[in-house]
Protein backbone atom coordinates (compact mmCIF):
# COMPACT_ATOMS: atom_id res chain seq x y z
CA UNK A 1 0.00 0.00 0.00
CA UNK A 2 1.80 3.03 -1.00
CA UNK A 3 0.85 6.13 0.77
CA UNK A 4 -1.12 9.01 -0.48
CA UNK A 5 0.66 12.16 -1.46
CA UNK A 6 -0.49 15.08 1.00
CA UNK A 7 -1.73 18.22 -0.84
CA UNK A 8 0.34 21.09 -0.20
CA UNK A 9 -0.98 23.86 1.59
CA UNK A 10 -1.72 27.16 -0.77
CA UNK A 11 -2.17 30.57 1.63
CA UNK A 12 -4.99 32.46 0.44
CA UNK A 13 -2.84 36.05 0.40
CA UNK A 14 -5.30 38.82 1.09
CA UNK A 15 -5.52 42.13 -0.38
CA UNK A 16 -4.86 44.48 2.56
CA UNK A 17 -2.73 43.73 5.26
CA UNK A 18 -0.44 45.25 8.30
CA UNK A 19 3.40 45.76 8.29
CA UNK A 20 5.01 45.76 11.46
CA UNK A 21 8.52 47.74 11.49
CA UNK A 22 10.72 47.34 15.07
CA UNK A 23 13.68 49.74 14.32
CA UNK A 24 16.00 49.08 17.26
CA UNK A 25 19.36 50.48 17.81
CA UNK A 26 21.36 46.84 15.78
CA UNK A 27 18.99 45.81 13.71
CA UNK A 28 15.35 46.74 11.60
CA UNK A 29 12.97 43.75 12.06
CA UNK A 30 9.77 43.62 9.48
CA UNK A 31 6.61 41.52 9.83
CA UNK A 32 4.29 41.35 7.16
CA UNK A 33 0.61 39.93 8.80
CA UNK A 34 -2.86 40.08 7.56
CA UNK A 35 -5.54 41.64 9.33
CA UNK A 36 -5.83 39.54 12.09
CA UNK A 37 -2.43 39.35 13.15
CA UNK A 38 -0.75 35.84 11.81
CA UNK A 39 2.32 36.86 9.89
CA UNK A 40 2.81 35.90 6.51
CA UNK A 41 6.67 37.02 5.29
CA UNK A 42 9.00 38.07 7.80
CA UNK A 43 12.22 39.65 6.96
CA UNK A 44 15.26 41.63 8.68
CA UNK A 45 18.35 43.71 8.21
CA UNK A 46 20.87 40.87 8.57
CA UNK A 47 18.66 38.12 7.07
CA UNK A 48 18.40 40.88 4.05
CA UNK A 49 22.44 40.00 3.95
CA UNK A 50 24.08 42.91 6.58
CA UNK A 51 26.86 42.06 9.23
CA UNK A 52 27.38 43.50 12.27
CA UNK A 53 27.03 47.33 12.47
CA UNK A 54 26.00 47.63 8.89
CA UNK A 55 22.81 46.31 10.42
CA UNK A 56 21.81 49.34 12.15
CA UNK A 57 22.22 51.60 9.08
CA UNK A 58 19.27 53.30 7.23
CA UNK A 59 20.22 51.82 3.80
CA UNK A 60 20.27 48.08 5.63
CA UNK A 61 16.27 48.94 7.20
CA UNK A 62 15.49 50.20 3.15
CA UNK A 63 16.96 46.96 1.68
CA UNK A 64 14.79 44.69 4.40
CA UNK A 65 11.68 46.26 4.03
CA UNK A 66 12.13 46.24 -0.06
CA UNK A 67 12.46 42.38 0.10
CA UNK A 68 8.85 41.90 2.40
CA UNK A 69 6.95 44.77 0.00
CA UNK A 70 8.43 43.00 -3.36
CA UNK A 71 6.99 39.57 -2.01
CA UNK A 72 3.94 41.03 -0.45
CA UNK A 73 3.03 42.80 -3.66
CA UNK A 74 4.03 39.72 -6.36
CA UNK A 75 1.30 37.94 -4.04
CA UNK A 76 -0.99 40.37 -4.62
CA UNK A 77 -1.55 42.78 -1.43
CA UNK A 78 -2.15 46.00 -2.74
CA UNK A 79 -3.05 48.37 0.58
CA UNK A 80 -1.20 48.17 4.07
CA UNK A 81 -1.33 49.70 7.55
CA UNK A 82 2.30 50.52 9.23
CA UNK A 83 2.78 50.56 12.51
CA UNK A 84 6.58 51.59 13.68
CA UNK A 85 7.99 51.16 16.95
CA UNK A 86 11.23 52.15 18.21
CA UNK A 87 14.10 54.99 18.06
CA UNK A 88 16.66 52.94 15.34
CA UNK A 89 17.48 55.18 11.97
CA UNK A 90 15.96 52.44 10.32
CA UNK A 91 12.23 54.10 10.74
CA UNK A 92 12.40 56.77 8.11
CA UNK A 93 14.40 54.94 5.38
CA UNK A 94 12.07 51.93 5.88
CA UNK A 95 8.80 54.22 5.34
CA UNK A 96 10.39 55.51 2.72
CA UNK A 97 10.79 51.84 0.79
CA UNK A 98 7.20 50.87 1.14
CA UNK A 99 6.32 54.02 -0.66
CA UNK A 100 8.34 53.63 -2.89
CA UNK A 101 7.41 50.27 -3.43
CA UNK A 102 3.86 50.82 -5.08
CA UNK A 103 1.83 49.33 -2.25
CA UNK A 104 -0.39 52.16 -0.98
CA UNK A 105 -0.21 53.11 2.80
CA UNK A 106 -3.62 53.34 4.71
CA UNK A 107 -2.22 54.30 7.61
CA UNK A 108 0.67 54.88 9.57
CA UNK A 109 1.54 54.80 13.47
CA UNK A 110 3.56 55.00 15.96
CA UNK A 111 3.58 52.27 18.85
CA UNK A 112 6.95 53.06 20.36
CA UNK A 113 5.84 52.00 24.43
CA UNK A 114 6.21 55.36 26.33
CA UNK A 115 6.31 55.36 30.24
CA UNK A 116 3.95 57.46 32.13
CA UNK A 117 6.10 57.89 34.79
CA UNK A 118 8.30 55.27 34.70
CA UNK A 119 10.92 53.45 37.16
CA UNK A 120 11.33 54.61 40.52
CA UNK A 121 14.54 57.11 40.74
CA UNK A 122 17.41 55.70 42.78
CA UNK A 123 17.65 57.25 46.16
CA UNK A 124 19.71 60.28 46.68
CA UNK A 125 23.84 60.19 47.21
CA UNK A 126 24.79 61.03 50.66
CA UNK A 127 27.02 64.08 51.17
Amino acid sequence: MAKEAKKKKTAIFPERGNIYIKATFNNTLVSLTDENGNVLIGGSAGKAGFKGTRKSTPYAATSAVEKVARQARDQGMREVAIFVQGPGPGRDAALRAIRASGLSMSLIADTTPIPHNGVRPKKRRRA
